[in-house]
């Protein structure tokens, strides 16, 4: 199937099912919105900034579970786009933002509105594309919707000079990704778990610091049942706040300097600490020193880089939540 790049993109979207995009068009990003104005499949919200587009795109994936879409132009609508593109990072919120770029032949001439967008936003985003040519639109795209969603969750940037967007090229659109240097660990080590499984048993005064990615990886209802089984308290990050629910009993409160006296205390006289997708925030440590210093630490994370980052880890699983459990 013959295709310009800017019905690419929306061929893309049809293909990822995304029903909702958010955006604010401009010159480098027209072809698409051209597009996007003869397509039913989706449903486009117009914002006022840019920034707006970012932070609902963002909103959109943390209620709905799926991966939130924006469309930005280049230049000064790329820099606005900047703070969400940080935001959704920080938090791992899985996002792709297409941007429009100034074509090929006028990069690295101080062209009207061009910025050097890719590089802006690679300490920001999970991955970041520029597109260079038509033929490789399919590809990235679907690349770009894989590491979103897949293994830690985070924002995706796809850069598209507006030639590329009028482009015309084959569109085959591959069914699945596999890349060399990006496998994601879903399963947790077999001898690690039952290690920290003994250390569970054996503690005195174990507490469940629990972290936004319970919730990324839908497994709130697995804690609430594993703390029930065990009869472990536990305390929340702000990321995981609604994991446990507030009635539970077995809930301490919120961690950390906004959090609660009983959730700070039991951390403090804690002799272990099993923490689920949470990244030892210096919003919960304070003192790293002084953090649960009686305690023997188990970390659960799909993130292996998140893992004895902060402080020293007794028993690293790497896997998903949901499937370590």
């Amino acid at each position: 199937m013959e295709l310009s790049g800017s019905q690419m993109v929306i061929e893309a979207l049809r293909k990822e099912n995304v029903s909702v995009v958010f955006g604010y068009p401009g010159g480098a990003i027209m072809n698409v919105y051209d597009e996007v104005y003869k397509q039913n499949h989706f449903k486009h919200i117009l914002t006022r900034h840019e920034q707006a587009a970012i932070h609902a795109a963002d909103g959109y994936a943390r209620a709905s579970g799926e991966v939130g879409v924006a469309f930005v132009t280049s230049g000064p609508g790329f820099t606005n786009a900047v703070t969400g593109l940080a935001t959704a990072y920080m938090d791992s919120i899985p996002m792709v933002v297409i941007s429009g770029q100034v074509p090929i032949s006028m990069i690295g001439t101080d062209a009207f509105q061009e910025i050097d967008a890719v590089g802006i936003s690679r300490p920001c985003v999970k991955h970041n594309y520029l597109v260079k040519d038509v033929k490789d639109l399919p590809r990235i795209l679907k690349e770009a919707f894989y590491i979103a969603r897949s293994g830690r969750p985070g924002p995706v940037h796809v850069d598209i000079p507006k030639d590329v967007t009028a482009q015309i090229g084959h569109f085959a659109y591959p069914s699945e990704i596999k890349m060399q240097t990006y496998k994601p660990t879903y399963k947790g080590n077999p001898r690690q778990i039952k290690k920290a499984i003994e250390a569970i048993v054996a503690s005195k005064r174990p507490v469940l610091y629990i972290g936004g990615g319970a919730i990324n990886s839908n497994a709130a209802e697995e804690v609430r049942e594993f703390a029930k089984i065990c009869g472990i308290p536990a305390v929340e990050t702000l990321m995981a706040r609604g994991v446990m629910g507030d009635k539970n009993p077995l809930l301490l409160g919120m961690l950390g300097m906004h959090g609660c006296y009983s959730a700070n205390m039991a951390m403090s006289e804690a002799d272990l600490m099993i923490a689920f997708g949470s990244r030892f925030d210096d919003r919960v440590t304070g003192k790293l020193s002084e953090f649960a210093k009686h305690a023997k630490i188990i970390h659960i994370d799909i993130d292996p880089s998140s893992i004895g980052k902060i402080v020293a880890i007794d028993y690293p699983i790497v896997g998903d939540l949901k499937k370590c459990y």
